[in-house]
Parts: structure tokens; sequence; C-alpha cells
């Protein structure tokens, strides 16, 4: 999914579509198209802009969230917003992506972006019936959550406390562990060459018994991981 997703809060209260459109701004990718202080309004930025996402609280006057989730296209995915527990069944019976409990964290929120980007996924590999996995992780940079898909990393190099995680398009520094960044990527896509070097097995363009070259770039492969990389090599091949 290369374009932003498209979203629009619906919420009653001024206060709390701006505190969701706060946490959002911070999250790569996301686009707030609108706020919404009822569903007629949402109804009409629906009909007039392509739109992938609804933060939807449930208690609104005249036409409640659970009834205009119901009356909209079921493309269109729903996180539902609201400080009643009593409704999360509801929610769910209408396969929303997830349910925010006010006040609603940033962290909590960022778990229900991550949740809607596993669902657009998998709809998309469904759509074009294929089995090939991708996926991605968010990282903090700049003072926002960046999305970077494993497909896009070439490899990974770390700087003491810091990763400098290099793509195609950019190099993103992010407060991270090597090792802790490791664990949340794909094994059969990655591998340890070094303890300061992580790369994308599908990027390598040579190699040697010494170092692995990506893009132009030598990266040196160490005594510690010589074995299982060339192994890992020779059966790549």
């Amino acid at each position: 999914m290369n374009r932003s997703v498209n979203c629009i809060i619906v919420d009653d209260e001024s206060l709390a579509r701006e505190i969701i459109e706060s946490h959002l701004s911070k999250i790569e990718g996301i686009k707030v198209v609108a706020q919404c202080k009822n569903a007629l309004e949402a109804f009409s930025i629906i009909q007039k802009s392509k739109i992938d996402l609804v933060f939807l609280d449930i208690n609104m006057p005249e036409i409640s969230g659970i009834s205009f989730a119901e009356s909209i296209n079921s493309d269109i995915k729903i996180i539902f917003t609201t400080a009643y527990r009593d409704y999360a069944v509801e929610g769910f019976e209408l396969r929303a992506v997830d349910y925010l409990l006010k006040p609603i964290s940033f962290e909590r929120l960022l778990k229900a972006i991550n949740a809607y980007f596993n669902i657009h996924k998998s709809i998309d590999i469904n759509d074009k019936n294929e089995t090939k996995e991708s996926d991605l992780l968010f990282v903090r940079a700049d003072r926002k959550m960046v999305r970077i898909d494993f497909s896009d990393i070439l490899y990974i190099e770390s700087l003491s406390d810091y990763i400098k995680i290099h793509t195609k398009e950019k190099s993103i520094v992010t407060r991270e562990n090597i090792s802790t960044i490791e664990e949340k990527l794909p094994s059969k896509d990655f591998i340890r060459i070094h303890r300061s070097f992580i790369v994308s097995t599908s990027k390598i363009t040579s190699f040697t018994n010494e170092f692995i070259s990506i893009e132009g770039q030598d990266l040196t492969i160490s005594r510690t991981y010589k074995k299982q990389v060339l192994k890992f090599l020779e059966d790549f091949n």
C-alpha cells in the first residue's frame, strides 16, 4: 500500500477529535481527511472522498456510531472510540478493527493502526490470490512513528544505542538495539553477518568469504557469524 491511508475522525467531542488527530500526526502514512462532529457530516465526506478508515465514537446524538457503521460500505474499516466498555461486543460483531477506550493513549492507538495494516495486508493477498508474506514495522524517528516495509530494507547498521535502517530511498535512525530489531524481522529474509550488521538476503548483489555487497556497499562478515552466513549463502544458491 503505497498511498496514504485516508481516515476521518467522527466524534461529537472536539477534544476527543483533537487528541486522536494529534496521535495520528505522528504516524507516517496516515492522512486525516476530516474531523466530523456527527454521522451526517461523516456521510457527506465519505460520498465525496475515498476513505479507508474511520475512527468512530459510538455514543453520539441522532445517529449512533453503531448505526453509522452498519450503513457504510464494508470496505471502509472501523476503529471504535468510546468511554463505555458496554459497547465492545456490538463493536466487534461489526468486525471492527479495534475498540479503543477513552482516554486513548498514543501507544494504544498505534497498536490499532498496526492491526489495520495487518488486516489490509491480508485483504491484498487474498485479492491477488497470492501467498507471499509482506510485513512492516513502525519505528520512532524525527518525533514521529515511521512506517518501514521489510521489503524496502537493504541492511541495518548498529550505532551503539541506535540503529540506522538503510533503504533505497532513505536511511532512518532510531533508538533501538540491533538484537531487539533482529527479533522483529522474518528470519527467512534477513541474516545477521556482524554484531553491527543485519542484511536483507534478497538485496545481496555479491559476496566473498569476507564481505557481502549490497547496492555497492561492502559489509564485513565477522568471524563469529562467518560459518552460518556462508552456509546460508551456499544453500541459498
